[in-house]
């Protein structure tokens, strides 16, 4: 095993793609899976290891999702409840285009998520990748990965906002994190129809903005909120 942030981590290989798992002194019996960047800004994953979690991420077949994917962490989340005997429902933690596999996967399969931690989460494509509002975009590497261009993207019916009503119907509780100054992926253009749809609807959100904050540094300079929305929304 090797060490990650003084915690062992165990690599296998699950369904053909990289698993890492990252295993608490002490299990509490819950777990959390980072869908993205999984080394990138990891104090709230070091948080839940210190309260137990067992922290996961599985290798995703491009950062712009597949429902291969989605599918995958279905079947993660079944492995790990009886392998580790864990919860079957997980936290989500969702950075960026993370956030967008984590509202895709929240959307078709509430019933393995407890709740969500989602910051400056993709959920317009329209804005990110496609850069038409203040996003710089980044469509030539969405149209490698996924095969479709801004023409085919225009008429696209599965953008990760098209699953909001999903998890409005599941009221899966959602903190959401943003900066106002976003150049990359703007709260105003992408995080702001899942605040508004969950409020219009009366449903559990915690939204943050952080002021004059870009797309980066991810998370807050104090994390405590994220984690007191956790451990009262993971039941």
């Amino acid at each position: 095993m090797e060490n990650w942030n003084g915690y062992k981590l165990e690599k296998e290989i699950f369904e053909g793609r990289e698993l890492i798992t990252v295993f608490p002194e002490k299990s509490n019996g819950k777990w959390a899976i980072k869908t993205e960047y999984f080394d990138a800004f990891p104090d709230v994953q070091i948080k839940l290891l210190d309260m137990g979690y067992h922290i996961f991420h599985i290798k995703n077949i491009t950062r712009w999702h597949k429902w291969e994917d989605t599918e995958a962490r279905a079947n993660l989340a079944e492995y790990v409840h009886k392998k580790y005997n864990l919860s079957k429902k997980c936290v989500i933690i969702g950075m960026s285009c993370g956030g967008m596999q984590g509202i895709y996967f929240a959307a078709k399969y509430p019933q393995y998520v407890s709740c969500m931690y989602l910051d400056a989460p993709v959920v317009n494509l329209l804005s990110c990748p496609a850069g038409l509002g203040k996003s710089n975009g980044f469509m030539d590497e969405f149209q490698n990965h996924k095969g479709m261009d801004l023409t085919e993207l225009l008429s696209y019916r599965e953008h990760p906002l098209d699953y909001i009503p999903q998890l409005v119907k599941n009221n899966i509780p959602v903190i959401l994190v943003s900066g106002d100054a976003d150049t990359v992926v703007p709260y105003d253009e992408n995080g702001i129809f899942l605040n508004d749809a969950y409020v219009k609807n009366g449903c559990t959100i915690q939204t943050i903005i952080k002021n004059g904050c870009d797309h980066h540094p991810h998370s807050l300079e104090d994390n405590t909120p994220i984690i007191e929305f956790i451990k009262k929304y993971d039941q």
